[in-house]
């Protein structure tokens, strides 16, 4: 396709709705995109306040009457379980003046105070009572309880909402990629992934879609990661080279993943995803085989976990787990954890060990990828190109067997698959 005409793919006048099919084409996105902050609200109504949005995990809050801050896009979220178990999703505003009602980042509460008033919520969201009570005669209480997500489930423990009464249910949005966290889980002798790492946070001035488009981009890592790869001796450099076996993937509905199970299975070691191997982790090692049997557990163990984008925020990272939050058009913050697994203390150690070398304070991979979000969004601002183009690998695009389109591990396959479900997003009435 030839770069499309300059007239065609601007946001349009001051006044008019974006014309989504100018802005977004096949492999070409408009730089306005990153930049407008007009589609930005847009896509706070369409995308992150009426999809599924995943929202923290249920081992954040293990027992009754736990409860962690949390987001659903810029908007503060209160994830807690109440004193039967459940887990609620309440909007972190007082119904009487909107101040801000929980202020902890995680506590133990059977109850949340408005420190301005004083009115006091179950941790299920009811009001339980205001004080100086006779000025609020005739007031029925019942009506101003905190606002809960209109809809809350939850897959292997990861919790996701959706502030949309109505829409596609939970298993319809993941569709296939719910493998990829059943793969996830797997990994785990017992089955469950424990987030209780503690979580950093990284903010970065970039647009959101940024960061969303690079996590399964295997075509930058051999150049923006080079020199983390030379000085820590690290193999993964070969898993996205032009002759690497490993596939893109676009599996619909945003989600997309760069497949790098055909080179761990190329190389046939187990752990060797991890870089390491089954010497140096023998109590890992012996629990998966006690759990899934020899063979079962040798293919886990070769396989490794997913490298996969579940749209519109949840980066699963082979060691760690990255949480999307959009604060503004230029502004976005990157909540990011090392994975654990329940019943595996010395493969958690070393997980948080090099989740602390690659996204800690001091650590390399991430400082990298945040120089690149800051480049692009200065780079965007300017006019002239103001296409950007998502071509690479088109015109090997394929179709695996399950009917997904696949690319090679540096092509920008998933790339295109993000855009086409963004467009569809954000023409939907």
């Amino acid at each position: 396709m030839e770069n499309p005409n300059h007239n065609a793919g601007g946001a349009g006048a001051q006044d008019a709705a974006p014309r989504w099919d100018h802005l977004v084409q096949d492999d070409y996105v408009h730089g306005s995109l990153y930049t407008d902050s007009r589609i930005f609200q847009l896509e706070l109504e369409k995308i992150w306040f009426r999809t599924w949005v995943y929202v923290g995990h249920e081992s954040e809050i293990p027992e009754p009457n736990d409860y962690v801050m949390k987001s659903i896009g810029p908007e503060p979220i209160i994830m807690a379980r109440d004193r039967e178990g459940n887990v609620r999703l309440l909007h972190n505003r007082c119904p009487h003046r909107g101040n801000r009602v929980v202020v902890a980042d995680h506590g133990n509460a059977r109850s949340f105070t408005c420190p301005y008033h004083g009115w006091t919520f179950s941790n299920d969201g009811a009001l339980r009572g205001w004080p100086f009570p006779s000025g609020y005669e005739g007031v029925d209480r019942g009506r101003y309880g905190l606002g809960k997500v209109a809809r809350v489930a939850s897959y292997r423990g990861f919790v996701f909402g959706s502030l949309a009464a109505e829409g596609p249910s939970l298993q319809e949005h993941l569709g296939a990629a719910a493998k990829a966290i059943d793969d996830l889980c797997d990994t785990s002798p017992e089955g469950e992934v424990q987030l209780t790492a503690g979580f950093l946070k990284h903010k970065v001035k970039s647009n959101w879609k940024f960061l969303v488009e690079n996590e399964t981009d295997g075509y930058h890592p051999s150049f923006v990661h080079a020199s983390v790869f030379e000085v820590t001796q690290s193999r993964i450099g070969e898993l996205y080279s032009a002759e690497s076996e490993a596939v893109s993937r676009d599996f619909g509905n945003g989600h997309t993943e760069i497949d790098l199970r055909p080179e761990f299975r190329k190389r046939d070691i187990p752990l060797s995803w991890f870089g390491t191997s089954e010497d140096r982790l023998p109590d890992y090692a012996a629990r998966m085989r006690q759990a899934y049997g020899n063979e079962r557990a040798r293919s886990i163990m070769i396989d490794g976990t997913p490298h996969i984008m579940i749209y519109p925020n949840l980066f699963i990272a082979e060691i760690q787990i990255f949480v999307i939050q959009p604060l503004a058009v230029d502004e976005t913050v990157q909540h990011v954890t090392a994975l654990q697994f329940k019943g595996t203390p010395d493969l958690n150690r070393r997980l948080r060990q090099q989740t602390m070398g690659s996204v800690g304070p001091a650590g390399f991979l991430l400082a990298d990828d945040a120089e690149m979000y800051e480049r692009t969004q200065m780079g965007v601002r300017m006019r002239n190109p103001e296409w950007l183009f998502l071509g690479r690998g088109k015109h090997r695009e394929r179709r695996d067997a399950d009917g997904f389109r696949v690319g090679d591990a540096t092509d920008e396959t998933p790339t295109r698959g993000i855009w086409r479900h963004y467009r569809s997003l954000m023409e939907a009435a």
